[in-house]
Parts: C-alpha cells; structure tokens; sequence
C-alpha cells in the first residue's frame, strides 16, 4: 500500500492530510496511537472522493466524527482516518416550515446555537453532547428525555458505491443508542431537523439549566468519552456499578469515576490497554454479582477493540 501517494491524492482533492497523527489529540479520551493517515474532508463532494479511492485501493479506514465517543488502541491505526468537516460558516441552513439542515461534520454545540439564534426549539436536551450531528445520528443520541428521533425528519447518506440517498426517520430502526447504519452500514452526510418555533430567552434558559445539571453531574474535568456503557433493560449501569463497590476504581490512570459510576475517566496518562482491562473487570463484577451484563457503548478502534466485552 503506497500511503504516500494515497496522502498526496486526497490532498489534491482538497483534504487536509496528516501523517502519523497521534489519535488522543482527536478524542476526547484523550488516548490513542498515530493514524497512518488523517484525512479532514469539508464537503460531500470530497468525501465521496477519498472513500472511492480508499476502496479502490482496498485501504483500510475509519469514519471519526469528533471522537467523542471512542476509544482508539495505543497503537493507533494502520490505515486512514476519514473525518467530515465544514468550510466555515457553512453546513447549517433553515428550510421552509421549520425544519434545519446540517451536515454531517457540524458539531452538535454548534447546531444546537444555530437553532437558539433562530429561535427553534427541540435541540435544547443536546446542548452539552460533545459530538457531531453524524455521530448523533448514528447513535440516536440522547439525553434528558429528548433524544434523535424526536426531531429527525429525514437523513441522507452515501452508500457503497458513493451513491447518495435519502431516508425518512420511520426508515431509519432509530432505538435507544441504534440506528440502520450499525447494520447496513452507509456514511451519513446531512440531517434534516424539524422544530418548532420558541422564544430565544427560553430556550437559551433551558439549555444553561441543562448544561448545569450536567456540570453538577457528570466529571467534565476528566477526558472521557462519555457514558461507557449502554443502559440495561430494568436497570442503570451506574447504579449496578456503584451497587458492586466499583466506584472510584482504578486501572492505571482509568478510574470508575467518583463524581459518576457510569462514566471511565482519563485521571492522567491513561492508556487504552488499561481503560479496556477496567471495563472488562467491572463487566464481569457487575455480572457476577447482578446477572446484569453490561454492553460498551464506547466504540473502539480498531472496530474488534471491545468486541470481547459485548455479547
């Protein structure tokens, strides 16, 4: 595989091209080994581009939206990153009857201010998720009783192929941290939002009232990638971690956090190693202990990091 020349034709397709690019500068772990190549795309028209040449050429990649839920391995990894952005100033617009398009790369801080400054209300339970508007598709983000699939009106992707398609919500298998892209696969290039018209004070007041419940709530001082495991049918991770004395448990520089069971923190050089041996010893605790097996919702990279922790 000439990465070289693969670096230097994305490049002449207007990407940006990092060689090398250590990944804990682009997750908010703050964890992970280089990347052979980091490609930053800014529209659909160079994404579709750099995904026909990495298939052309039968190079391995990876889709990051901003890192904000993945744990990448400390020995990176040996292909190319693909990550869509925006020019800027662009990737956000209003369409007719209420409804907000973005494309994929935009930060979902950055929708939710759009939408505020708009005077649009539905996005408020977002403010605060540290990801992008494709991550949060793909995952059906939620939060606070708001969630996706509440104000997605329709998405559009490219397929295999390249091809781009548009489907409505009710085709899309949203459920709780699921979407029809885990299984089918697809790379998302914009969401279309419907909302509903608000009063701009109300809704910046219900976001800093969200924002602050999460600040009181969740350990924002430590890098992490979020809730690291999905909820359990009947019960709350957290609380069966927090039931089986894991809190505040360490590996390394991971820790079960003090502030939030729910969450693994970076205390300060954690590695990826040491943040996958704490999971699978609370995975095991918690299912000896409850019969309750608890599924990552962490991704890894490579895609096999944390398979062994799921079913």
């Amino acid at each position: 595989m000439d990465w070289e020349q693969l670096g230097e034709r994305a490049a002449a397709l207007g990407c940006t091209v990092l060689r090398q690019e250590p990944l804990a500068l682009h997750t908010s772990f703050q964890i992970g080994g280089p990347a052979r190549l980091f490609v930053r795309t800014l529209d659909t028209a160079m994404l579709r581009g750099v995904l026909t040449m990495l298939r052309e050429e039968g190079a391995p990649w990876f889709l990051m939206g901003r890192g904000s839920n993945l744990l990448a391995a400390d020995s990176g990894f040996d292909g190319c990153v693909v990550q869509p952005s925006c020019r800027e100033g662009e990737g956000l617009s209003l369409l007719p009857g209420g409804e907000l398009a973005a494309a994929a790369g935009v930060s979902l801080a950055k929708l939710c201010l759009f939408a505020r400054d708009n005077g649009l209300t539905g996005l408020e339970f977002a403010w605060g998720i540290p990801g992008s508007v494709g991550g949060a598709v793909y995952m059906n983000a939620g939060a606070y009783g708001g969630e996706v699939k509440g104000i997605l009106n329709r998405v559009s992707f490219l397929d295999g192929t390249g091809e781009e398609h548009t489907l409505p919500v009710e085709e899309l298998a949203l459920s709780y941290r699921h979407s029809v892209f885990m299984e089918r696969g697809g790379v998302i290039t914009e969401a279309v939002f419907a909302l509903q018209p608000g009063d701009k004070a109300l809704i910046k007041d219900q976001m800093e009232e969200l924002y602050a419940r999460r600040r009181e709530k969740q350990p924002l001082e430590f890098p992490s990638a979020g809730s690291t495991f999905k909820r359990p049918a009947g019960a709350y991770a957290s609380a069966l971690i927090e039931q089986c004395g894991l809190k505040g448990f360490s590996v390394g520089g991971a820790q079960v956090s003090q502030k939030h069971s729910g969450f693994v923190v970076n205390t300060g050089g954690a590695t990826a190693a040491q943040v996958k041996e704490l999971m699978q010893r609370v995975v095991q605790a918690v299912e000896e202990k409850t019969g309750y097996r608890l599924e990552p919702e962490v991704q890894g990279l490579p895609e096999g990091l944390l398979r062994e922790l799921e079913y």
